[in-house]
């Protein structure tokens, strides 16, 4: 494909697909509020982010408000409450949710609060004139987080009244900052379970203005079928809403086991009440990639991508059966077999998990991810751990959600998330679309109509392709990436298939290289292609856009396919290598790069996969 090098030439590239949509940024025409677009815009935006009123935030000396959360994601410039720096967002986002723990929900800033009841607690004194070191075992703020991570409240901290208080402060906040058509605000909460340091969180989402009376917090259960319990009775009284699971990396193996957690093998019942309450699931964050592992995919040249070993607060390394998603989309094949439900068939999103109040998803301009533990590049470029127990130049920088939305609204970005027609990113703003059907033609994707044609004949991301038509062999897959117009070229469009092969436990999975750049082909012998080159200056953190191509495109056919085989198809979109924010941070503060800490990333998008079903014997 002809490569675009000039804004003017990438503006060109938009203009030949007029009707589809698939480009527009913030300001530009068709996202206005009362005129939804049947064919849907793209809307990029943060569903994992963390405020004072996180205890964890607050601990690590974030003072951060709800307001600036908002007024960051839509553009404006904010003050951080750690040091004074102003910082302000290059692309503003379209949505953004506050996802504060359930756990002591806005406790925080009230115990240093004079005018509050609880800043007379012995903890809140403790607080506003500290005379205990804060990293003494004794301390307040170790007292609050340890009850945290062993699920025992302090029961003087989760009132029924208190709670549900604070809860109301935070929706008034939340929806006075919704702007439908323009700035989408979503109502949501974290339940923290975390026993043994397993990581089996999930973010909340309301559909509705108003929400539940209160949050559900792992200090009422730890186990997911009693979040889910919670989820359908507030579904029943008009609250719909729905979780997202985050963080399988550092569960211990638990979060995509085939057992119920910390139990045996799971049943019909549980798979299903699991994709009624979380069909999407995130894939990236500031505590690494779930997407897949090298000892997972052995022959997946990318599945070191941002790796975050260790479970939180232990420092000893995680599992990693059971604890990525690619794994999980084909187990997911296998349980059906013998479950009749998928309890695996997510949707992808990407997040955050800031802890600072904001959401830096920009690389070039990253100022950490956990308060003033991190506040300066000296803090975030140490190669010593930090009190939290991380080695923050280890951490990754945000990732972030594209929904494919008729509108810029809430209840429209919620539908987005039910149906999974969602991806996720490392927090590069790449536009895609992801189509699959029976029958699609070779030049679809140069098509005026291209997606309107393909919503006809298939379905988008996060479908279920439907029953094969007699005579046609194999599914056809459309795909279209445009890049950032802030990051580097696009590399590559893979496809992943994970499928069952003859034996009942035969799990395989199969990577193609779909549509390269700069016209590379793969060799014919090996299959191998060969590397797009790479740019990057690392003692200035420059690259230019001399390699790559600015958008890629193909309508594929899978090559292998097997009508009896059940499979699964995700789109994993790769950029050229460009600076990670280390390698920024260095080059601006004159200090080292961090040794085995990559210099360079290459940034990249996961669409929601697409999956085949084999009819069933008769």
């Amino acid at each position: 494909m002809k490569r675009f090098r000039t804004l003017l030439g990438l503006a060109l590239a938009v203009l030949l697909l007029p009707s589809l949509a698939l480009a527009q940024s913030v300001g530009e025409p068709g996202r206005v509020a009362g005129k939804p677009n049947p064919l849907k815009n793209v809307y990029f935006g943060e569903q994992h982010l963390h405020s004072e009123n996180s205890p964890d935030a607050f601990a690590a000396g974030t003072r951060q408000k709800r307001e600036d959360a908002f007024r960051y994601g839509r553009g404006d410039e904010i003050t951080l409450s750690t040091n004074g720096q102003k910082i302000k967002r290059k692309t503003p986002y379209d949505f953004v949710a506050l996802t504060d723990h359930a756990e002591y929900f806005g406790v925080m800033p009230k115990l240093v609060d004079p005018s509050d009841p609880l800043n007379k607690t012995a903890l809140g004194k403790e607080l506003s004139n500290p005379t205990v070191p804060a990293t003494s075992p004794k301390s307040a703020v170790n007292q609050i987080l340890g009850s945290i991570l062993t699920s025992t409240a302090m029961p003087q901290f989760v009132k029924p009244e208190m709670l549900k208080s604070n809860w109301r402060e935070a929706i008034k906040v939340i929806n006075q900052y919704n702007d439908p058509g323009t700035f989408t605000t979503l109502i949501a909460f974290e339940w923290t379970s975390i026993p043994g340091g397993k990581n089996m969180h999930r973010n909340v989402f309301f559909r509705d203005d108003e929400g539940p009376a209160v949050p559900f917090s792992a200090f009422d259960s730890i186990y997911p079928q009693d979040l889910w319990t919670y989820q359908e009775i507030q579904r029943n009284m008009g609250h719909d809403n729905l979780s997202i699971p985050h963080n399988g990396n550092v569960s211990d193996g638990w979060m995509y086991s085939p057992n119920e957690f910390l139990g045996g093998p799971m049943d019909a019942r549980y798979a299903r009440r699991r994709m009624l309450n979380e069909p999407v699931t995130e894939i990236v964050q500031t505590k690494g990639s779930s997407d897949t592992h090298p000892v997972l995919s052995p022959n997946d040249e990318f599945a070191d991508f941002e790796l975050f070993p260790d479970l939180i607060n232990i420092g000893k390394p995680s599992q990693i059966k059971y604890g990525y998603i690619r794994q999980a989309l084909t187990d997911g094949l296998m349980l059906e077999r013998t479950l009749g439900t998928n309890p695996f068939k997510y949707g992808i999103v990407s997040g955050a998990d800031s802890h600072s109040g904001y959401s830096n998803n920009e690389e070039f301009d990253f100022h950490g991810s956990h308060g003033a533990l991190e506040d300066s590049p000296k803090k975030r470029l140490d190669p010593e751990p930090n009190a939290s127990g991380d080695m923050p130049s280890r951490l990754s920088s945000a990732g972030a959600t594209a929904v494919w939305a008729e509108e810029n609204t809430r209840t429209a970005i919620f539908d987005a998330m039910r149906r999974k027609e969602t991806y996720g990113t490392s927090g590069t703003l790449i536009r895609l679309r992801f189509f699959g059907g029976w029958g699609y033609a070779k030049g679809l994707v140069g098509d005026s109509a291209f997606v309107k044609k393909a919503y006809a004949g298939g379905v988008p991301m996060g479908g279920d392709l439907p029953a094969r038509p007699g005579g046609v062999k194999a599914p056809t897959f459309a795909i279209w990436a445009l890049k950032d117009p802030e990051s580097g070229n696009l590399d590559r469009i893979q496809i992943i298939k994970g499928y069952l092969g003859g034996r009942f436990d035969d799990q395989q999975e199969k990577i193609y290289d779909v549509a390269l750049s700069d016209g590379r082909k793969a060799d014919p012998k090996t299959g191998k292609v060969p590397p797009v080159g790479n740019t990057v200056d690392v003692e200035k953190a420059t690259y230019t856009n001399d390699i790559g191509d600015s958008q890629l495109a193909v309508v594929w056919t899978d090559p292998d396919f097997d009508p009896t085989q059940a499979a699964v198809y995700y789109v994993r979109v790769l950029e050229i290598p460009t600076p990670r924010w280390t390698t920024y941070d260095s080059v601006k503060s004159g200090l080292p790069i961090p040794e085995r800490i990559p210099s360079t990333i290459q940034e990249r998008a996961w669409s929601s996969p697409i999956w085949y079903t084999p009819p069933k014997k008769k």
